[in-house]
């Protein structure tokens, strides 16, 4: 090669290398801006302890009304869903020899009263003994309870509501024979719904009588169901550790209908408590951390304790002060002492950005 070509060549390259070492020196001098970060102060909101469970609705009376003798029934005294109040007759069952039973045993304790005041006449004027009358006031006293058990027999036949409530439908119709057992009606009182459910023993302590509960059910998901705690069964279950509770709701347009399934959650402790949002809180290991904005818009690590969450906030117990300004956005580009840009329009865009070149 010539060496003129060579030279030429060869200031060609000291050329580019230079413009390369050029450039690397304008980006080594040129300075990253402090990260942009939102920040807003620590708010107080009301925070509670929700537990959830699931729980099966019951009626606030249920009873299945049965016979309780085999005989035919003569009249049914109800349809299906009637309302029946406290001691309606349901239905009559045939009591045609008891009846006559019944008419004998009155005449029996009659003649037996009768015969027992002639005696006393007779024992007052010394013409009758102390244990002739002794045997017919025992004489009678049987007629009356032979009486009274006729009276009992019939009444048996008599099958009457033992308090208010909505019959079921109903399956057995007038002149059919049952037996001693049957189901004549099942009558539940629903203006009150008693729910039933499960909690674990860990959460005793935050539950307790009179404490309100909201309930769920899949058939109105728009409409809670509120009511209260009326009894915490005083033993656990030993093979699931949970107890049972019982809660009381009020159901006067009998919405509610035992059987249903339906999700209760319990309200506990409420607190008006210093918050931040979810974002802002570091989590390493056990630890938490918040970065706050320091003297000088320097980001300024703060271990905080925290509590429960809801809507998207975080319960601070301690380490914070009300008030107190704390990074929400841009948390994850921080380190303690670091220089921030606070969002805003006078830091809209680092220094030197948007002048003239």
């Amino acid at each position: 090669m010539h060496p003129s070509k060579a030279m030429a060549r060869t200031g060609v390259v000291i050329l580019a290398l230079a413009a390369l070492i050029g450039c690397g020196g304008n980006e080594k001098g040129r300075e990253r801006p402090a990260p942009l970060v939102k920040v807003e102060p620590a708010t107080t909101m009301r925070f509670v302890e929700r537990i959830e469970a699931v729980g099966t609705a019951r009626a606030n009376e249920q009873v299945t009304v049965s016979a309780p003798v085999t005989e035919r029934i003569v009249r049914l005294a109800f349809d299906d869903g009637d309302f029946v109040r406290r001691g309606q007759v349901l239905a009559v069952l045939a009591a045609g020899q008891e009846n006559a039973q019944l008419a004998e045993a009155q005449a029996r304790a009659r003649e037996a009263a009768q015969q027992l005041d002639r005696i006393a006449t007779l024992r007052q004027r010394g013409f009758a003994t102390k244990s002739s009358l002794d045997t017919q006031v025992a004489a009678s006293a049987q007629a009356r309870a032979q009486a009274a058990e006729a009276r009992a027999s019939i009444g048996d036949r008599m099958i009457t509501a033992p308090f208010s409530g909505w019959v079921s439908l109903r399956t057995i119709s007038p002149g059919a024979v049952v037996q001693a057992g049957t189901e004549i009606a099942t009558i539940s009182d629903i203006d009150r719904i008693k729910l039933d459910f499960s909690v674990p023993e860990t959460v005793l302590p935050a539950i307790s009588e009179g404490l309100p509960i909201a309930a769920v059910s899949a058939a109105f998901p728009d409409r809670p169901f509120r009511g209260t705690i009326a009894t915490i069964d005083p033993v656990l279950d030993p093979a699931t550790r949970a107890v049972k509770v019982r809660a009381l709701l009020p159901n006067p347009d009998r919405t509610l209908r035992p059987g249903m399934l339906l999700t209760v959650t319990i309200e506990s402790s409420p607190r008006v408590a210093l918050s931040v949002p979810e974002l802002a809180v570091v989590g390493e290991g056990d630890a938490r951390y918040v970065y706050t904005l320091g003297p000088g818009d320097k980001a300024v690590r703060t271990r905080v304790r925290t509590g429960i969450r809801s809507d998207g906030r975080v319960e601070i117990v301690e380490g914070l002060k009300p008030g107190q300004k704390v990074v929400t956005e841009g948390v994850v580009k921080l380190a303690d002492g670091m220089n921030v840009r606070v969002a805003g329009a006078h830091n809209a865009a680092p220094p030197g950005r948007g002048e003239g070149r």
